[in-house]
């Protein structure tokens, strides 16, 4: 998987990541599971769900998946739900053909444009 990021989210990222460990973690966890870490071993599969941000919400509405990146993490973040994240979770365990879609992928999860 290679994943295209501007140099300006790149400048961005690393300076979170120098400054905030824990999102240093996070980069250095999503890079191991993208070249190292299942990709090509039959008896490990992974799903890493990446939302921009999170916020709260009671109901779970429309939503959209994107392979990740889909924009800019850090300059066109969106605002998903905590709910649906979670939604998301739930429906990867019930649904084999959801899981057999994003196995060892990147989702970015998105809000819906309800227009």
């Amino acid at each position: 998987m290679n994943e295209e990021v501007s140099f300006a989210q790149k400048v961005v990222l690393a300076l979170l990541g120098a400054m905030l460990p824990p999102h240093a973690d996070n980069e250095q966890a999503a890079k191991f599971l993208r070249t190292r870490g299942g990709q090509g071993h039959a008896k490990i599969e992974w799903v890493a769900i990446r939302p921009d941000g999170l916020t709260d919400a009671d109901t779970v509405t429309a939503k959209t998946l994107h392979p990740s990146p889909a924009r800019s993490a850090v300059f066109d973040a969106g605002q998903p739900h905590r709910i649906h994240v979670a939604d998301f979770m739930a429906s990867l365990i019930e649904d084999d053909d959801l899981w057999k879609r994003w196995v060892r992928r990147n989702a970015l999860l998105a809000l819906a444009v309800v227009v």
